[in-house]
């Protein structure tokens, strides 16, 4: 059996080492368009702190350990999918044929439509090569702008700040986070980032970039009539899956490519995991991208099983997002912004950083946010994803959400969950 996996990153790592434990003969393939080692992009801003080297950041730290595994590495980007004849057709002209296919493109960084967002000094930081050119640039004093405070904007913030840099965030969103946090608890975390310093810009886009008056220097507008002087431009304005090449393969995508849950594509022998999929929400069943690490491995080893001839499923896409920002730890899972009709409630301490809020559908949690409430989060996780039912607790967490360890206790032990757990990759 021939298995070609298009993407080098964890969801491809992890499908080729399960393939291969799956089906000891199969001919394994892992293509990736980076001319780097498999390597995780949650890792960079480690490397950009200076916590680590660039070894730091493969996936895979042991010499020869794909090679030990007989998976073949082969750069290379993909152009196109010829479903009917079994080929991937590369960049450079090559084709590369298969009996099973798997999809693990990713994503990549969104730049928005800004006057000067090619200048020298803006850079994304999405790839290695981004990261070697931002830590030339960033050093102790440096004034950074940086536009996007989503999760992976919070992500790559703290590292900018921990290097010494002079910091302004610009975000579009009324909050920080706002793809991940509730109205008051992104707005918790912009306060927080404040006091330690960073300037922060909600409900706020950049009109236009224009060289300064010094070498490198570069002056932003922004739609809230403010100008920002900065050395160093990051833009964490999101990112969008990589679907582009899928034009004509009669592989069904919308955002992403659709799946159903043995991440098996429209096409019969070809999957997809990872960020470039819209797969089934684990609540609603709606189909949702999840671009969080958790998933791609999970929806990963769903798909090597059945690639390999055996039989799984994915309950649903889940979300799970743990952010540490500036030293405030905040969390959210599942259906964090509640279901219409549905139950919530919401309590914050804002002096001392310290929210939670809970969405219940019926008497099961189906979504939850914290903030500066470490012990809770693995509760909470384990509640969302258990679709465990609270029974009168319901009517208890209503009245102090704080309760949900006593809640977990009562009613989530030697209950059964279905949900395949996260493991690290």
């Amino acid at each position: 059996m021939k298995h070609v996996i298009i993407g080098n990153g964890p969801a491809g790592v992890v499908a080729a080492e399960a393939l291969r434990k799956a089906d000891p003969k199969a001919d394994i393939t892992l293509v990736g368009d980076e001319p780097e080692p498999p390597y995780s992009r949650m890792a960079i801003p480690y490397f950009l702190i200076g916590n680590i080297g660039e070894e730091g950041v493969h996936l895979r730290k042991v010499k020869g350990h794909f090679d030990g595994l007989g998976i073949t590495l082969q750069t290379g980007r993909a152009a196109s999918i010829d479903a009917k004849a079994r080929k991937v057709k590369l960049a450079d002209g090559k084709s590369l044929e298969f009996d099973r296919l798997l999809i693990a493109t990713g994503s990549h960084p969104i730049r928005p439509p800004i006057t000067g967002i090619d200048a020298p000094n803006v850079h994304t930081c999405w790839t290695l090569e981004d990261a070697r050119a931002i830590v030339k640039l960033a050093k102790s004093g440096a004034r950074v702008l940086q536009i996007g405070a989503g999760f992976i904007g919070c992500i790559i913030m703290e590292a900018l700040a921990a290097r010494g840099t002079q910091l302004t965030v610009v975000e579009m969103g009324d909050r920080m986070v706002p793809r991940m946090m509730t109205e008051k608890a992104g707005n918790m975390i912009r306060r927080w980032c404040e006091s330690k310093g960073v300037r922060v810009y909600t409900g706020a886009g950049v009109e236009s970039l224009r060289a300064g008056g010094k070498a490198g220097e570069l002056i932003a507008k922004l739609s809230n009539g403010q100008e920002v002087a900065a050395d160093l431009v990051i833009c964490a304005a999101g990112v969008a899956p990589n679907i582009d090449f899928l034009k004509g393969s009669g592989i069904a995508a919308e955002r992403g490519i659709r799946v159903d849950n043995a991440m098996q594509t429209s096409v019969p022998g070809i999957y997809a995991a990872g960020d470039v999929t819209e797969a089934a929400d684990f609540h609603s069943g709606k189909p949702v991208l999840n671009a969080i690490q958790p998933n791609a491995a999970d929806q990963a080893r769903i798909a090597a099983i059945n690639m390999a001839g055996g039989q799984a499923a994915l309950p649903g896409s889940l979300a799970i997002n743990v952010l540490d920002t500036l030293g405030l730890i905040s969390a959210s899972f599942g259906q964090w912004w509640g279901e219409q009709g549905g139950e919530s409630v919401e309590q914050a301490d804002e002096k001392n950083y310290k929210y939670i809020s809970l969405q219940f559908k019926e008497d099961v949690l189906i979504g939850a946010t914290s903030i500066g409430l470490t012990d809770h989060v693995g509760v909470l996780r384990g509640l969302t994803m258990g679709r465990v039912r609270l029974g009168e607790w319901k009517e208890r967490l209503l009245a102090d959400p704080t309760r949900v360890m006593e809640a977990y206790l009562a009613c989530a032990q030697g209950s059964e969950t279905r949900y395949l757990g996260t493991r690290p990759i």
